[in-house]
């Protein structure tokens, strides 16, 4: 029972981090990726369709995307949804393949984007806390229930912490890793 709760504790941790690191490679840094248009929906026959459903996005250099549209009618709506996205873009068409220079970041948009960036890793650090706290009530609920002992009780929460505290150490590694990038001119 108590294994249970802490495997399940262990296993919504690690999806907390690796939503966090997700979330994280949206925040745009000095190079391209193409992960950098995720979130772009386009307009796709009246629907809202993710970018990478009607396009190819690669990288061309070090500061350029390349998008190469499926539908050639398409185009003019990739654009315009990239234009829209507020990530400070502008997409130049040339033909079938729409280019988008990735312009340099300056140091007060770097310090914003520093700031974002631990935004996102306090609300990972207090997803993992509220699975801890959810643990703790489990184990309370158990303890209140007789089906395991005080001792047990405070071994698990014991147990449920050193996890927490795994945890919070990769989510800060992360962040740290993110901030050096965002700092790299």
């Amino acid at each position: 029972m108590i294994n249970d709760i802490i495997a399940d504790a262990k296993v919504r941790m690690d999806k907390s981090v690796e939503a966090l690191k997700s979330q994280l490679t949206k925040v745009r840094t000095g190079r391209a990726h193409p992960s950098l248009l995720d979130g772009i929906q386009v307009s796709y026959y009246g629907a809202d369709t993710p970018l990478r459903q009607v396009a190819n996005v690669s990288i061309e250099d070090s500061r350029t995307l390349a998008i190469t549209v499926f539908d050639k009618s398409l185009t003019q709506a990739v654009e315009k949804a990239i234009m829209a996205s507020n990530l400070g873009l502008n997409p130049m068409s040339a033909g079938t393949v729409i280019r988008v220079p990735l312009p340099p970041l300056t140091e007060e948009r770097r310090k914003d984007l520093v700031k974002l960036v631990r935004g996102e890793a306090e609300g990972g650090r207090v997803a993992v806390r509220n699975i801890r706290r959810d643990a703790n009530a489990d184990f309370k609920a158990l303890l209140k229930d007789k089906e395991i002992s005080e001792d047990d009780e405070r071994k698990a929460a014991d147990e449920i912490q050193k996890l927490t505290d795994i945890f919070v150490k990769k989510i800060d590694e992360v962040l740290a890793e993110k901030e050096r990038e965002l700092m790299e001119v």
